[in-house]
């Protein structure tokens, strides 16, 4: 077996600690609890193809942050590929065909998005508390973003732009020790100015504009809540509030997709399935996987085809990656490509 670095075997711990974890609810609605997950009425997922086995290095794969690029083809990240194997992979729809886009030494990425400013696939890297970014077709890799935010060196987790390409980023500082250290970070543009729009979070884990750019859904992986902030014309909070408790029991929320319509497509970490709720919190449906699908624990995200209704939800677990297929319930749209 190949001896690891010390360094690589850091970065293989922080990965550990955050597979391990995770990558309102009762609703807020007076009256009661949420109904269970299989309460609500039910979309099937179909298998289109495995992406990955798991790493004899990492023992494990997690697949995340599925984004169409222009030529429609689909990206992916491999949150634990070990160096030399695709830590980007690119996906040729119809064909079922994969390759890679992007490797390095040890970077550790949780989600992929295509600029709205510069058109470059930006890549947040958990383990290094950096954001990168490559070429729209791969190579000239950037750093972006790196160094401390307010004192603090972040674990960034999943991204989302704004329309002028400000980028909005969840930090998942303070998972590891399970302590509630988490934020979410707006950075500029240009890479130069990050400010902290909410802090003392239980480890942020999804982030998504709503389908207006009014405000930005959150949620906190090991609290199972998604919260929303209120956003103005500039990016600064003018109010934040617990929208939605999900309950998942063993699993826990992870990435956030919204369609055209407003719906939120809730990924979940520790079970293969999706939660989907309205804007105003109501549970629609949730997305499982055929009841012969084994070895797959966690549906971590999803990307609607742009302009189309045909999701692809990135699912993963002992058995290897998987894309997974269904029907969204509304088209798809930048809030639900990537991030």
């Amino acid at each position: 077996m190949q001896r690891l670095s010390a360094r690589f075997l850091s970065v293989l711990a922080t990965i550990g600690a955050l597979v391990l974890t995770g990558c309102g609810t009762e609703a807020d609605a007076p009256g009661g609890e949420e109904a269970p997950l299989s309460a609500v009425g039910t979309i099937r997922a179909k298998k289109v193809m495995q992406l990955t086995r798991v790493h004899v290095e990492t023992g494990m794969t997690l697949l995340e942050g599925p984004v169409f690029g222009e030529s429609g083809d689909l990206f992916v990240v491999d949150v634990t590929a070990p160096e030399g194997k695709p830590k980007v992979i690119r996906v040729d729809l119809a064909k079922k065909t994969s390759r890679a886009f992007h490797t390095d030494g040890e970077g550790a990425y949780t989600s992929a998005q295509f600029s709205p400013y510069d058109g470059r696939l930006y890549l947040s890297d958990f383990a290094h508390g950096e954001v990168v970014s490559l070429a729209p077709e791969g190579g000239d890799a950037r750093t972006f973003f790196s160094g401390e935010v307010d004192g603090a060196r972040m674990n960034p987790d999943d991204i989302a732009f704004d329309q002028q390409g400000n980028l909005y980023v969840s930090d998942s500082r303070g998972l590891s020790e399970g302590a509630a250290h988490g934020r979410v970070v707006r950075i500029d543009r240009e890479g130069a100015e990050a400010t902290v729009l909410a802090e003392d979070l239980a480890a942020p884990n999804g982030i998504s504009f709503d389908a207006d750019h009014r405000g930005l859904w959150f949620s906190e992986l090991t609290e199972n809540r998604i919260s929303y902030l209120r956003l103005d014309a500039k990016g600064g909070v003018t109010s934040r509030h617990t929208a939605i408790r999900v309950n998942g029991g063993i699993a826990q929320t992870d990435s956030i997709a919204v369609d055209a319509d407003g719906n939120l497509y809730q990924g979940l970490h520790g079970r293969a399935a999706m939660a989907v709720y309205d804007r105003h919190g109501e549970r629609l449906a949730t997305v499982e996987l055929p009841p012969r699908a084994e070895g797959l624990e966690s549906a971590t995200n999803v990307a609607i085809t742009p302009g189309g209704t045909k999701a692809y939800m990135t699912v993963s677990g002992p058995a290897g990656g998987y894309l997974y297929t269904f029907e969204a319930l509304a088209k798809g749209i930048r809030q639900s490509n990537g991030g």
